[in-house]
């Protein structure tokens, strides 16, 4: 049937039809879910052999459709593009340009590891989305990868499929212990505890009825969790790597997840700083990349301002974090009228190499932006701030946005001004950003 016709190219790991073979499950459960009291009367109507019919007959139309889908799925790697062709009703082919793939992160969830796949999920300039391979036989994965990785720098297609993984160099391991400290030490933490505990018990008092207090408590749980235990596994036994094709970070406790950045598309550094941490000289290091939807992706969980240091001098070489905070300078004391209190965490420096910009009192946050990586730089003034004579610098790169906020106004407008003649010397001294050419 041409209906039915099998796309050309190589196929997925056939343990992948048990995974969509969920779909037809799910969509019966949420039917159930919508109308619960009606499913109720269907299931009571049935006799005790017309069930067992009817779980055979979903099961089989869940396999036939977890089956078939992975039937219509297929990828081809091309000399300048990946295609992967999928859909059993709605067909989709996706053609993804080479050399505008930014990473390729492999995923091994805990059944995955069990069985011996892995997914991987390419980074591509311009994508909202990840586009998603899963699974593949985990040497597979890490030979398509790797051959991917070569082909986007550059390398011969007929040389690529040889290329192998790069080496790498480890560069630092987080300590177990030093995690789970480091979690028990946030304050935002504890404080989603304290609200777990109390806000239900308040809303069921005052509402007299257990349904408003489970509304509550569900979402509070999720947060407490996504902060705690979640956060624990996700960043459990953290590594840094280095190596041609960029910073490995490897992680994970039940999914075990491996990601590369590649030199060249960070685009700022943000170095946070909680009040309990201070004492004990910890920071947590994150990562803004370009065009990927990295936002926010984490270099390191937690490390010493050494180790912090020392990892940022091999991603960044030229961005001491150091030299950044002694050259920042404290708002003028009139920011008070505009923001009090919180006026005294705001500051803004520059150094030969970044734009440094720190907010934040009790939960300190460093942004370090390459003077290279800038491509705009404007000033705001809000009603306020001019009859204050303050004004905020922005600084706009390929992920986002960093403020220097509540400056002297004249001191913003010089700021801008150089700020804009910083970034045009800065690109024309850049490193290269092509992967394999340290």
């Amino acid at each position: 049937m041409a209906l039915l016709e099998r796309p050309e190219g190589r196929r997925l790991h056939p343990v992948t039809p048990w995974r969509r073979a969920w779909a037809p499950v799910a969509a019966l459960l949420a039917f159930a879910v919508q109308d619960p009291e009606r499913a109720r009367r269907g299931v009571e109507s049935l006799t005790p052999a017309w069930l067992l019919a009817a779980l055979a007959v979903v099961l089989l139309v869940a396999a036939a459709y977890g089956f078939l889908s992975w039937w219509m799925t297929s990828y081809l790697v091309t000399d300048t593009e990946l295609r992967i062709r999928t859909g059993l009703f709605f067909r989709r082919a996706a053609h993804i340009r080479l050399d505008r793939i930014q990473a390729i992160d492999v995923g091994r969830p805990l059944l995955a590891r069990i069985v011996g796949v892995a997914k991987l999920k390419l980074d591509v300039v311009g994508a909202e989305e990840k586009d998603e391979l899963a699974f593949l036989g985990e040497s597979d994965a890490v030979a398509l990868r790797a051959e991917l990785l070569a082909r986007a720098a550059g390398m011969a297609p007929e040389d690529a499929p040889g290329a192998g993984e790069a080496p790498a160099r480890e560069l630092v391991r987080v300590d177990t212990g030093m995690l789970l400290v480091s979690l028990l030490l946030l304050g935002g933490l504890w404080a989603l505890l304290a609200a777990t505990l109390v806000l239900p018990v308040v809303v069921w008092l005052f509402s007299d009825s257990v349904w408003p207090a489970l509304a509550v408590v569900v979402p509070l749980l999720g947060g407490l969790w996504r902060g705690g235990a979640g956060r624990f596994m996700t960043e459990f036994d953290w590594v840094v790597a280095e190596s041609p094709d960029g910073v490995r970070l490897d992680h994970g406790l039940l999914d075990r997840a491996h990601a590369t950045v590649p030199p060249g598309r960070i685009q700022a550094v943000r170095i946070i700083e909680p009040l309990l941490w201070r004492r004990r000289g910890w920071v947590r290091v994150e990562l803004s990349v370009a065009a990927g939807g990295n936002e926010g992706g984490v270099l390191l969980p937690v490390a010493t301002r050494e180790t912090a240091r020392g990892v940022l001098g091999r991603v960044l070489p030229d961005v001491d974090p150091a030299e950044a905070e002694a050259a920042l300078t404290p708002v003028p004391r009139r920011a008070r009228w505009a923001v009090p209190l919180w006026w005294r965490g705001y500051g803004h420096g520059v150094t030969g190499a970044v734009f440094a910009a720190r907010r934040g009192l009790l939960c300190r946050r460093t942004e370090l932006v390459p003077h290279a990586k800038v491509q705009s730089v404007r000033l705001s003034q809000g009603p306020w701030e001019r009859r204050l004579g303050l004004a905020n610098v922005h600084v706009d790169h390929g992920a986002g946005t960093v403020a220097a906020r509540l400056r002297d106004a004249d001191e913003a407008r010089a700021v801008v001004g150089a700020q804009a003649e910083r970034s045009r010397t800065g690109r024309r001294t850049a490193r290269p950003e092509r992967w394999l050419t340290r």
